[in-house]
């Protein structure tokens, strides 16, 4: 016992170091996948502003966003095209400045009035004067002049000075204000007096209107306010930059939102990738430790199941990134559908979710791709069922593209970016994916099939059929046996749909469980003609036993001849488990005075295996009732509950559904079920009358007509 114990622990390391090296594998593929630029076009180009362009580039999808950088241009535009703000005329410019001039006169009065001063000497000391600064040529046209015409000169530039300085005049409306001078000098005066005060009035001309920059700002500010953000559009397949073009500031905004600049962020990306891959390798190893499944334990299929989601998650990283109409070609629906066919539901969705999420990670895709994805998946999934006919298939992708379509129609279609015939157009593509879908998920789960020994729903219903080659075989040379595996079949697939386990499984496996005895049919009383000798009464109890017990290997080796699937040669194997043939180990134990150490024992029992799963144990319990049944034929309910009773209870303290998943419950309503199945098969029959020769000829004999009657 310490020997077979250490083997088995040894034989337990050993699968589960198998199954780390499977994970390991799966993470560093996917991981490497998830981080490698597979696309034929790259997912980013190492840009910057001022770069020439070595290749076109297109954008991989209609898209619509707010650029920042043609919105402040646009606003600097506006700030720009402000108008300056000036304050309102403020008089006592005006004044000041006619005070200023009056003061200039009254200097020039005095250099007049000075009558030993030269006129070089007045003409210096006026040009002291700096504000305003008297030309040269003015200063001395001052001086040439008699006092008559120049009290006439200052009289006429005040009174034009006054009159100019009334209007607004701005920084930029003074050279307006000077050359409007001249025409505002009266005609009385001389050319040259004209001259002079149109020379002094320019001098003391200044802004009377302020520029206010508080004010001016605050335009500025509101101007900008009013422009909105500015919208760029672009459409699938446009021409973002050509070839040979220079990077500008917006081209290169507009590659940053199409996710086409490769920024350094190479480490960023790679701890991204780690824990996305870490986060779905949990979520798988948390399933397989809380649910059992039939796929952890078999190796070969984890591997095969492993390779299959590395190659549809390398596929969509090849495909998907920068593309338009291939994402919702791409068949991720597919990889569920087989999963489901070969496995179960749950497997399915399992690995469905973290393929869809890994196959859309870090790529720039519309935010609907991954439910489209999903749900797809999803609802084919529960749309394919059990898988059992062709028309289940095409459903299923029937149901995947119209999912799709909802998504389509859901996500995308609110968007600016498609209109409705861009709309039409994925939702055909979506049909189209999942009928796709659905073909290839047929297709790969014959494959499987094939390659991992796996039965599926479409091979039981193929081999169920009455003319396949093996129950033909078996209907022309053990027709009992062949009648018994139907009442047996129908029994245990009852049970097993009350239950919930493989009612088709438990079908064909009942219906092929006793195929051995086809070898040697007269042996086995159900197919030994009544009043016949029966070969067990002259025979050596141990080598009836030997033969009885032959029918188990030779029904295994007819079922791989033809070609059976594994587990369905299970149910050959299992369903007398490691039971002994107690018609022929009685009668050994007779033959020996009773004496139970004179016989071995171990010649007279099945070589097992026990059954291992629900369904083979319920074809052994179905076998053993309806094979009691039939013998002792029990006239009322109570009987027939006894049989089954003692069946189920023989069985279970013989511990042959020890390596089941029985519970309680399932037990119960088996028993239930075998009750009613047998209950209508064995229900009491009417005894008829013999009735008489005489009798018989009288009754049958056609009565005379009456007259009247028709003929």
């Amino acid at each position: 016992m310490i020997l077979v114990s250490i083997i088995s622990n040894s034989f337990l390391l050993k699968r589960t170091f198998a199954r780390l090296i499977l994970l390991l594998f799966a993470s560093i593929i996917a991981f490497g996948a998830l981080v490698s630029p597979l696309s034929l076009r790259p997912t980013s180009y190492a840009l910057t502003v001022g770069a020439v362009a070595r290749e076109d580039i297109v954008a991989t999808r209609s898209m619509v966003y707010q650029s920042k950088i043609l919105t402040e241009r646009a606003k600097q535009e506006a700030e720009k095209n402000t108008a300056p703000v000036y304050l309102d005329v403020d008089p006592t410019i005006t004044r000041g400045q006619l005070e200023k001039l009056r003061t200039s006169f009254n200097f020039i009065n005095n250099l007049r009035a000075d009558n030993y001063a030269t006129p070089e000497q007045k003409i210096q000391d006026l040009g002291a004067i700096t504000d305003p600064a008297y030309p040269e040529n003015l200063r001395r046209n001052i001086f040439e002049l008699s006092d008559q015409r120049w009290e006439a000169t200052q009289q006429e530039t005040l009174k034009i000075l006054e009159q100019v300085m009334r209007t607004t005049i701005r920084e930029d409306q003074i050279g307006e204000a000077e050359r409007t001078v001249p025409t505002l000098v009266s005609f009385s005066l001389a050319q040259d007096q004209a001259a002079i005060v149109t020379r002094l009035v320019t001098l003391f001309i200044v802004p009377n209107s302020v520029f206010s920059e508080d004010l001016t700002a605050k335009e500025k500010a509101a101007a900008r306010d009013r422009i909105g953000a500015v919208e760029r559009r672009y459409t699938v397949g446009e021409i973002i930059v050509r070839q040979g073009q220079i990077i500008t500031p917006e081209t290169y905004e507009a590659l940053q939102q199409f996710g086409l600049i490769n920024t350094d962020r190479s480490t960023q990306k790679l701890l991204s990738a780690a824990a996305a891959v870490l986060l779905v390798n949990s979520f798988i190893m948390l399933y397989f430790l809380r649910r059992k499944s039939r796929l952890l334990e078999d190796l070969r299929g984890l591997a095969v199941v492993i390779i299959y989601f590395l190659l549809f998650l390398i596929g969509s990283r090849f495909l998907i990134p920068n593309r338009t109409i291939i994402p919702y070609l791409y068949p991720v629906a597919a990889f569920g559908l087989t999963l489901a066919s070969l496995y179960s539901l749950e497997i399915a969705i399992v690995f469905s979710l973290s393929l869809g999420i890994l196959s859309v990670w870090g790529i720039t895709t519309p935010p609907d791709l991954v439910y489209f994805y999903l749900l797809g998946s999803f609802i084919g999934i529960f749309s394919l069922g059990k898988a059992r006919r062709l028309a289940n298939f095409f459903w299923a992708g029937l149901a995947t593209g119209l999912a799709g379509s909802m998504v389509i129609l859901a996500y995308r279609l609110p968007t600016v970016s498609t209109d409705l015939i861009g709309a039409i157009t994925l939702m055909a593509t979506s049909i189209l994916n999942g009928l796709a879908s659905a073909s290839l998920a047929l297709l790969f789960q014959f494959l499987f099939a094939q390659i991992l020994g796996l039965t599926t729903p479409l091979q039981l219903l193929e081999i169920s059929r009455p003319d396949h080659p093996l129950l033909q075989f078996m209907l022309q040379n053990a027709p009992g046996s062949y009648q018994h595996s139907l009442q047996v079949s129908n029994l245990a697939e009852q049970a097993a749909e009350r239950i919930g386990a493989d009612g088709l499984l438990v079908r064909v496996g009942a219906i092929y469980h006793d195929v051995g005895k086809a070898r040697n049919p007269s042996f086995f009383i159900e197919n030994q003609v009544p009043g016949k000798l029966n070969s067990h009464d002259d025979i050596d109890p141990a080598l009836t036993a030997s033969t009885i017990i032959q029918h188990i290997e030779d029904g295994v080796s007819l079922a791989k001849k033809y070609h059976i699937p594994p587990q369905v040669i299970d149910f050959i194997r299992e369903h007398h488990g490691t039971l002994i043939t107690k018609y022929q180990y009685t009668k050994a134990v007779q033959a020996a005075n009773n004496d139970h150490t004179k016989v071995n024992i171990e010649l007279f029992r099945y070589s097992g295996p026990k059954p291992r799963s629900r369904e083979t144990a319920l074809l052994m319990l179905a076998d053993g009732c309806e094979a009691r049944a039939r013998a002792e034929l029990p006239r009322n309910d109570d009987e027939l509950r006894q049989i089954i009773k003692k069946v189920f209870d023989f069985c279970q303290q013989e511990g042959q559904l020890d390596n089941t998943a029985f519970t309680l419950r399932d037990l119960t309503l088996a028993r239930e079920s075998f009750f009613s199945t047998l209950r209508n098969t064995y229900h009491p029959r009417i005894q008829y009358p013999e009735l008489r020769i005489a009798s018989l000829a009288s009754e049958t004999a056609p009565p005379k007509k009456e007259s009247g009657q028709p003929s």
